[in-house]
């Protein structure tokens, strides 16, 4: 992608789609971290390391390690947003892992200098679709994750509600 941010999208989709199993901070933070090395390269090609499936694993799985360490600061985050929050390191680091790869396969079929299997210079997904809808999809899938974060609230609302009625009757 041009602009990490159309990462958003899909990592917020699946992060909350999946969210039982992924560490939804995590998830979507490891698809910006990948990123940092595009930061820093001010020549081509642009996507080296990280944005490979190995280097970009062995990323996500040291971000997923030091995430755990800031676990305060995640349960504080999901708390403000209104997501219930479990998490165990072994997910945060699972979820780190999944995160950078999903971030290196999305641009492994937007970019044409990532060669996703380095060392090997094989770029099977580099132009599977084209660019514009590529873009499409993750605008797409952000809005898909907004209405999926609304119905979750949602629930959670009329689940809480229904907890405090079915408390009253007990009384």
């Amino acid at each position: 992608m041009p602009f990490t941010p159309y990462h958003f999208g899909p990592s917020a989709f699946l992060g909350l789609a999946f969210r039982k199993w992924l560490d939804l901070p995590v998830f979507v933070l490891a698809n910006v971290i990948v990123d940092i090395e595009v930061l820093f390269l001010h020549r081509w090609p642009f996507h080296r390391y990280t944005h490979t499936l190995l280097i970009g694993a062995a990323v996500g799985i040291a971000w997923g390690t030091l995430a755990y360490l800031l676990k305060p600061l995640w349960n504080r985050i999901m708390k403000t947003i209104r997501l219930p929050y479990q998490t165990s390191l072994l997910k945060m680091i699972i979820s780190g892992m999944l995160g950078a790869c999903f971030h290196v396969i999305v641009d492994s079929i937007y970019h044409g200098d990532i060669k996703i299997f380095w060392p090997a210079s094989a770029k099977p997904l580099f132009n599977l679709i084209n660019r514009t809808q590529v873009k499409s999809i993750c605008i797409g899938l952000l809005i898909a994750a907004i209405a999926l974060y609304i119905s979750i609230l949602i629930r959670s609302v009329k689940r809480k509600k229904a907890n405090q009625n079915q408390m009253e009757v007990t009384k």
